[in-house]
This record gives C-alpha cells, sequence and structure tokens, in this order.
C-alpha cells in the first residue's frame, strides 16, 4: 500500500507522536495554503540566529504560526497544528569575482503539535541537516543512488548500501568514497572489516 503524506502524518497524530515537516513543491496546494496562513496570522513565537565561517554567513529567522482551525473544511484539518516559517539571508564569498553574493530563501514546515517553540523547531530543523549531510548526501555521491539504474527491487539494493555504509560507519570510516574505492579493488581488505 503507498504511503502518503497525508496518511502518514495521521498516523503519527492517532499514535500520539509528534512530526515537523518539510512542505515543498510535490505538496503545491498545501504549501500555498501555509504562505498564505503565514501572511495572515499572529506569529506565536520566534527565534533567530547567525552561523558565519570564513567565507559565510547565514541569518535564520524561524517563526511559528498556530493553525488552529485555519484548515478546517480542508483534508489537512486534524493533521497539522503549527506552520514553522524559516527565514534565511545568506551572504557567500565568490572567490572568483572577490565579491560577496546575497541570496535569500523561506522555507515551510508544518508541525503536528501545538506545543513547538520556534527554538525548538530551529533546533529540529538544523539537526535534520546533520543527518541530511551524514547520510543522505554519502549515499546520493559516495554511493551513487540518484544514479542508479536498477528498476527492478530497488528497495533491495538500497537495504543492501545501508548494510555496508553500517559496517564502514562501525569500523570509523572517515571517507566513505575512498573506502568503497579501496574495498572494492582489495577483496581480502573489506573481509577484514568488523560486522562481517
Amino acid at each position: 500500500m503507498p504511503c502518503t503524506v497525508k496518511k502518514t502524518l495521521q498516523v503519527v497524530a492517532e499514535t500520539g507522536n509528534q512530526a515537523l515537516v518539510q512542505v515543498k513543491n510535490n505538496q503545491p496546494a498545501l504549501l500555498r495554503r501555509l504562505r498564505q496562513l503565514a501572511e495572515t496570522l499572529p506569529v506565536q513565537d520566534q527565534s533567530s540566529s547567525r552561523d558565519q565561517a570564513r567565507s559565510r554567513q547565514e541569518d535564520r529567522l524561524v517563526e511559528t504560526f498556530a493553525i488552529a482551525d485555519a484548515l478546517a473544511g480542508s483534508d489537512w484539518h486534524g493533521c497539522l497544528a503549527t506552520i514553522v516559517r524559516v527565514t534565511r539571508d545568506r551572504l557567500v564569498f565568490d572567490t572568483r569575482s572577490g565579491q560577496w553574493r546575497e541570496s535569500s530563501e523561506i522555507a515551510y514546515y508544518a508541525a503536528t503539535t501545538d506545543r513547538l517553540s520556534a527554538a525548538q523547531a530551529s533546533h529540529a530543523i538544523r539537526q535534520h541537516w546533520g543527518i541530511e549531510n551524514r547520510n543522505h548526501y554519502v549515499r546520493d555521491v559516495s554511493l551513487g543512488e540518484d544514479n542508479s539504474r536498477i528498476r527492478h527491487n530497488p528497495g533491495v539494493m538500497a537495504r543492501i548500501k545501508s548494510f555496508a555504509l553500517n559496517i564502514l560507519r562501525a569500523n570509523h570510516t572517515k571517507n566513505v568514497a575512498q573506502a568503497t574505492w579501496e574495498n572494492a579493488l582489495r577483496f581480502d581488505n573489506m573481509l577484514k572489516l568488523k560486522g562481517i
């Protein structure tokens, strides 16, 4: 049975759990509605932060809005309780031109709980990016999942890659791409890994 976002959030709510999900263009009607609500509802809570590195600066403003009955009559009523709007303003130094480039983006998230502060939402979103960088990026770039041409039972190969990645992590591998290259060339080296 295919799993939809609505069904997932309904299960989350029914089981007494909480979720914070980013709403993107793959849910255009919901994204449009959340944007409209964020423009009209009062800000419930807000939090701001700044990350600075040598050639990059990012200012984040996280605002929460209580949905209450604003989604009454829609399929999303009862699933969502809070809108989270994240405004990111970036300055990135371009080494070619010697100039600072400005960029700005606004992302919308929806939470199933009405007890989410802006600081908690900000922390949860930042933690997710840690997972994104540590896991999904490695899977996409080092293990080539986005370029995979496997069409018959792709989940089996995804599980095999997860298994391999877990073994490499258990062996304190720092560079997954280099480890996969070395282990592909020396099968005996791979068999020495802990967890095989």
